[in-house]
């Protein structure tokens, strides 16, 4: 069974910082391109960054650069996001996802569009406030 698990969410305040993980089973890391996603209640899900199947490209959306980060660690199949610096419209559920696994390597989408993913988390809940 394919299942990937994000953990670490929270309740935070403004300026603070959060890491979020997530942890695959059933499938292997390797040679995938990882994404990190969000959606508020209301809005569409949005792209937040990626990271590709080696970990030497990332890609960072504007709302997000400086503040956080992504790195993977295939060996225990599991990608970390780190949230610094975190705002109140960083308020909602974050998903990661998993591209398909390519042997020549796996980039992150350059369109970004969510069905470029293959398998999604259930998600983790991160509130930022005051």
């Amino acid at each position: 069974q394919v299942r990937l698990v994000e953990s670490g969410g929270g309740l935070v305040q403004p300026g603070g910082s959060l890491r979020l993980s997530c942890a695959a089973s059933g499938l292997t890391l390797d040679y995938r391109a990882i994404g990190w996603f969000r959606q508020a209640p209301g809005r569409v899900r949005e792209w937040v960054l990626c990271i590709s199947s080696s970990g030497g490209i990332t890609n960072y959306a504007d709302s997000v650069k400086g503040r956080f980060s992504i790195s993977r660690d295939d060996a225990k199949n599991t990608v970390y996001l780190q949230m610094n610096s975190l705002k109140p419209d960083d308020t909602a559920v974050y998903y990661c996802a998993t591209t398909f696994r390519n042997p020549l390597g796996a980039a992150c989408p350059p369109d970004r569009h969510i069905y470029r993913y293959e398998n999604w988390g259930q998600g983790t809940q991160v509130t930022v406030s005051s």
